[in-house]
């Protein structure tokens, strides 16, 4: 009897507490009441302030207005073509001077215009070089007379004495080499030819040594 009615006590609270759950859960409440609309007493407008747009975003290569040279051409198209005033900026102008310290760099772009540089001049021969082959013989500027020797004289010798002279880039006669001998005048006519002075000769337009053969020819007077 006493298990009896503890099964039956437990079997009611079970009921009982199921009853209250379901209960809870199907338990309506009163809807919250809403709040009052604001309002405002006055004829004063309200400014509503809006924050500014965002700047849109700059394309990465698109240089900025700053870093642009005044000079340089223009990213977009102009809509209209005005007329030239004369008063364009000029190209920056970059040229090469020396400054205290170091040296300054400059260039003028679009108006500098180099000229080529010269031929490379023919090299000048250390050796003298012989008249001919269409070489010009050089002009005698200052010639001087050959002294008669008296012992020739008094042997009553004439004749033409030849020799080779050596003339510098300068026009003087550097070296006598006798090719044709009178024994007793042979001296006379050397004494004489190097005092001569010739103009420079010129090959390709440079001044060269050069070996030309000089006559000296000797005669009595009053045979």
């Amino acid at each position: 009897m006493p298990r009896l009615f503890k099964i039956c006590s437990v079997v009611v609270h079970t009921i009982v507490v199921a009853w209250i759950v379901v209960a809870e859960l199907l338990a309506v409440g009163p809807l919250p009441i809403p709040h009052a609309p604001l309002t405002f007493v006055g004829s004063m407008p309200i400014q509503v302030i809006e924050p500014p747009a965002p700047p849109p975003p700059r394309a990465a290569n698109t240089p900025s207005p700053a870093d642009v040279p005044a000079n340089a051409a223009p990213l977009e198209a102009p809509s209209t073509i005005t007329p030239e005033t004369g008063r364009e900026q000029q190209a920056p102008r970059i040229g090469v001077g020396l400054i205290d310290g170091g040296i300054a760099n400059s260039i003028d772009i679009g108006t500098v215009v180099l000229p080529p540089p010269p031929p490379p001049s023919p090299p000048v021969p250390q050796r003298p070089v012989r008249i001919g082959g269409g070489m010009q013989a050089p002009r005698k500027l200052v010639h001087v007379d050959p002294i008669y020797p008296s012992v020739a004289q008094t042997a009553r010798v004439e004749g033409v004495v030849i020799l080779e002279a050596t003339i510098d880039t300068h026009g003087r006669v550097v070296d006598l080499r006798t090719l044709r001998s009178q024994p007793l005048l042979d001296q006379a006519a050397v004494d004489a030819v190097r005092q001569w002075i010739y103009t420079p000769t010129l090959l390709n337009g440079v001044p060269v040594p050069i070996v030309m053969t000089v006559t000296v020819r000797f005669t009595l007077q009053g045979r």
